[in-house]
């Protein structure tokens, strides 16, 4: 098993005594919690979601960061490009949350967006401290043509999976997310 694989599988096993010992017992648990290992089970990872969640994520990312390489982009530029998409402006705040970045990092991912002539910024009509996240011309270009790659990757991974198990897929993956949340 790989050290990656180990130290997960430790982390896992760790944190599953914890919460373990944080619960009490109760006559009706729910099914999560009776399907999930006890602490003193050796974890199959290939039974663990997580496990599948976090390999599927860096798959795609790293299929994702190999195709936009032949563009001039990456992963973090990609996300701001995406976050973009729907509105004339964001505040970085705002593109942060949405790209799953800690802010500090979104702050300087803009600011080598604007060296590259992908983005500007401004500061916000409505609250002088906000900073205006907009696409400039090369910007909307280069969002366009890494849509079409991200689309092309997305079809690989969801090839023979039909749109019903993809709609199932998103609303249990969301149903964790608010659990989690």
């Amino acid at each position: 098993m790989p050290a990656r694989a180990r130290a997960y599988v430790h982390w896992a096993d760790a944190h599953i005594r914890r919460k373990g010992a944080a619960m009490k017992s109760t006559d009706t648990a729910p099914a999560a919690v009776e399907a999930a290992p006890a602490p003193d089970h050796k974890l199959q990872l290939d039974a663990w979601p997580f496990y599948w969640i976090t390999r599927v994520t860096n798959l795609y990312l790293e299929r994702l960061e190999v195709e936009l390489k032949r563009i001039g982009l990456d992963v973090p530029r990609w996300r701001v490009l995406m976050s973009l998409h729907a509105k004339d402006s964001s505040s970085v705040s705002e593109i942060a949350e949405l790209a799953i970045v800690k802010l500090p990092t979104m702050t300087k991912i803009v600011q080598r967006m604007v060296g590259d002539g992908l983005v500007t910024c401004r500061t916000s009509a409505a609250d002088g401290r906000v900073t205006e996240v907009l696409l400039t011309e090369t910007g909307h270009e280069a969002r366009r043509r890494a849509w079409a790659i991200a689309r092309q990757v997305y079809a690989q991974a969801f090839e023979g999976v039909t749109a019903a198990e993809i709609r199932r897929l998103n609303a249990v993956l969301s149903r964790v997310f608010e659990n989690l949340y």
